[in-house]
């Protein structure tokens, strides 16, 4: 008999995060290893335990889920990250792909969903719940100038106003200044923006950002303006 598929997971959650361990504990395939509460625990237990699959939520304090995927994938390539949270927009889906997760589901998956996921992407497979895997489709079924029309599609219109502002050399107080936010909900979008992108610093992030055409000089005293009309639905705060 092959061995079962030893799991992590990670939810900030502890009612959720607990009965999802029991769930899964039950199943004679799956093994639960251990569980975290945020992405910085998640990262020290996946480098502890390597588990063959990472069962991981997006929206956590201190580390988020984009982070710590970016991180256990990038450390431990062996190693499946499994997406399972209430976020369905596009910006969640295609940043989660773009840091190294396998799979893609809402927490609205039965126990069945949830457990054939798991088996799949610890065989390699990519797996996503039934209306994700319609936006992935549709995304890739796109002309390639709609997909390109825009620097880092995977970016909301205000995260890319941001990172375009980081691309200028702004720091995060001049940031607020300019776009009338506090310094904290600056800070909460840059850390955003560097997950999304895959980047470790904002001079990293700021390097892609150029490369991209992001950055060029405005006349002094000029605002900021949108990139690309009014923030849609995905858009952060």
């Amino acid at each position: 008999m092959s061995l079962p598929v030893t799991v992590l997971v990670v939810d900030d959650h502890p009612v959720f995060r607990a009965g999802m361990a029991t769930v899964l504990a039950d199943l004679p395939d799956v093994s639960v290893v251990g569980e975290a509460c945020d992405g910085a625990e998640a990262v020290s237990a996946a480098a502890r335990l390597r588990p063959a699959v990472v069962l991981m939520d997006l929206r956590m304090p201190n580390v988020n889920g984009l982070e710590a995927t970016a991180r256990i994938t990038t450390a431990h390539p062996d190693v499946a990250v499994l997406i399972l949270t209430m976020d369905e927009d596009d910006d969640s889906v295609f940043a989660a792909l773009r840091v190294g997760a396998r799979g893609y589901l809402l927490k609205e998956a039965d126990g069945t969903d949830v457990h054939r996921a798991l088996l799949g992407v610890a065989r390699g497979e990519a797996v996503f719940g039934p209306r994700i895997a319609q936006r992935v489709l549709s995304h890739f079924a796109a002309p390639p100038a709609a997909r390109s029309a825009l620097p880092f599609p995977h970016l909301t219109d205000r995260e890319r106003e941001t990172l375009d502002l980081i691309s200028r050399g702004l720091d995060n107080a001049s940031i607020a200044r300019r776009l009338n936010l506090s310094e904290k909900t600056i800070r909460n979008r840059v850390s955003d923006v560097l997950a999304k992108l895959h980047a470790r610093s904002r001079t990293e992030a700021a390097a892609l950002a150029r490369d991209a055409g992001l950055g060029h000089p405005r006349p002094l005293g000029e605002k900021s303006t949108r990139l690309s009309g009014p923030a849609g639905p995905g858009s952060s705060p």
